[in-house]
């Protein structure tokens, strides 16, 4: 064949495209469970990092499994949902589907004999989609730590999300009021207290030219936990009838009779 007609250099061109798309083709494929599990370590790097606990991705699993102690997919009335699996669920995915239809994970971490709720967030900035996960200390308003990332958002602006500075100042802050009313976290400009010393008004400082982003992150936070609630009111109220069982167990038949009763008047 003449090396130096069109058919030749046609023929040429498409061999090497598919030879190329084919090698393309066997390394994505060949990685694509690499990357996988990467991505799986990475979630778990990111859980642990809103309780204190830092690692690199192949000490994630380990320290994963000793300090997660329940992996909850509730429902929209707090209940969980045995059937799915919580560190499956894809926020990106489920967040379009209807909210009866949602399932909402929850990760439960014991440090050093102390409780900590894990609520992953999903919300959007200002060019695109940001996500994360915040913390919460046993009473279940007192943030532990949080951690922020995001899609696209700009270099040395709304990136800056992701910085430690800005995810310490939601350290200690509180996400219900007074009366008991979820309240969130506000990121604002606005914000009276800039080195973050109130903990009990419910902001933070924003960054300065990213403020379409910060109120991406206030609605994200306030939007997630709002379907937590259900949930942290059936934790924290103890059933009398858990009580009267414990009782039972514990004293004679005589006292249980005795016991009970001044249960059941107190109630």
């Amino acid at each position: 064949m003449n090396r130096d007609s069109n058919s030749y250099t046609f023929l040429f061109a498409t061999i090497m495209v598919f030879v190329v798309a084919s090698s393309l083709a066997y390394t994505s494929i060949s990685l694509k469970e690499k990357q996988n599990e990467n991505v799986r370590k990475e979630q778990m790097q990111n859980i642990l990092s809103t309780i204190g606990i830092n690692t690199d991705r192949d000490g994630a699993e380990n320290l994963y499994n000793e300090y997660i102690k329940q992996q909850l997919a509730l429902t929209l009335k707090g209940v969980p949902d045995e059937e799915a699996n919580a560190f499956k669920i894809q926020l990106g995915t489920e967040v379009k589907k209807p909210v009866e239809q949602q399932r909402f994970p929850l990760y439960v971490a014991e440090v050093e004999a102390q409780t900590f709720y894990i609520v992953p967030l999903r919300g959007a900035g200002l060019w695109n989609a940001i996500w994360g996960y915040i913390a919460l200390e046993s009473d279940m308003k007192t943030i532990k730590g949080v951690v922020f990332d995001h899609q696209g958002e700009t270099a040395g602006l709304g990136a800056e999300i992701t910085q430690k500075w800005f995810q310490d100042r939601f350290v200690g802050e509180t996400i219900f009021d007074t009366d008991g009313k979820l309240v969130g976290i506000a990121v604002s400009k606005t914000n009276n207290d800039p080195n973050g010393l109130d903990k009990d008004d419910h902001e933070v400082d924003a960054i300065s030219g990213a403020t379409i982003t910060g109120d991406g992150v206030t609605d994200m936070i306030s939007e997630r936990l709002a379907h937590y609630t259900p949930y942290f009111k059936l934790t924290q109220a103890t059933p009398t009838e858990e009580v009267i069982e414990e009782i039972i167990e514990e004293v004679p038949a005589q006292e249980v009779v005795e016991e009970t009763n001044t249960i059941a008047y107190q109630n």
